[in-house]
């Protein structure tokens, strides 16, 4: 089955793009489901978060999107996304488990689901691949991959004047990637697209969450256009989430995208 972007409106493909925050479609799987897959355990473990935060999606046409969203993490494990628009009207909820992901557009009546921990769209390349533990960890002052190794490094001066540290490093999964640190603090990541753009998450504005230092603006480069901002207005950790949390009921009459 081959999925094209262009049958739906340029608003739903705007909100594909928040997809790679949360899910990697790899391949269509048979059968409807009316639900998501549940964890047995309604408990949290106590580097769980909630964050709050809102977004912005800049389409290629100048306009934007702006939602308010919340994320229920618990890294590594589990994610759960609600993105709300105007009057907190639904727009899209994402549930992302460790054997699959299922998320849903309202607005659409249209689902996609799948697994892997990549984000993006595989039959579409001009949409970059994130990595999801990542960028939630994000939120959790996270900034750089838990592992990876340092191939080179050299100093450079930024924009203000101020000396930087640029790394060229790789992943375990073997991803090269480059970032810049200043102060101790990572300013950007950069990495190479599957299609040859340049593709960077730039970091701003840290602050302090529950103690925990963390970026509150996050911006989402290609080939040097902005199509994604975040900011982190709070986030709570050591939170327990009820059993509803980890289900997402999809309508049978909608459609999968994909089909």
């Amino acid at each position: 089955m081959t999925f094209k972007v262009a049958k739906y409106s340029a608003f739903a493909r705007g909100l594909f793009l928040l997809l790679l925050l949360s899910l990697f479609l790899t391949g269509c799987v048979g059968g409807k489901q009316s639900t998501a897959p549940t964890v047995q355990s309604a408990e949290a473990p106590a580097d769980s978060l909630k964050a709050l935060f809102s977004l912005t999606i800049y389409s290629p046409d100048g306009k934007t999107q702006d939602l308010d969203a919340v994320l229920f993490s618990v890294p590594n494990k589990r994610y759960r996304m609600e993105l709300t628009g105007t009057l907190g009207i639904g727009v899209a909820s994402l549930l992302w488990l460790e054997e699959g992901w299922q998320m849903v557009f309202p607005t659409e009546k249209m689902y996609v689901k799948g697994a892997g921990y990549m984000v993006g769209l595989l039959n579409d390349p001009s949409l970059p691949l994130v990595h999801i533990h990542q960028v939630a960890g994000l939120f959790d002052g996270k900034v750089l991959p838990e592992k990876f190794e340092v191939k080179a490094t050299r100093d450079s001066i930024g924009a203000d004047s101020v000396a930087m540290k640029i790394v060229d490093a790789r992943e375990s999964s073997g991803r090269h990637f480059t970032y810049a640190e200043k102060n101790g603090e990572v300013q950007w990541l950069e990495m190479p697209g599957r299609d040859g753009s340049t593709e960077k998450i730039i970091i701003e504005e840290y602050k302090e969450f529950k103690g925990v230092k963390t970026p509150s603006k996050i911006s989402f480069v290609r080939d040097s256009t902005t199509f994604l901002e975040l900011r982190v207005k709070k986030v709570n950790r050591g939170k327990s989430f009820g059993t509803g949390t980890w289900r997402l009921n999809i309508p049978r009459s909608y459609q999968r995208i994909g089909e």
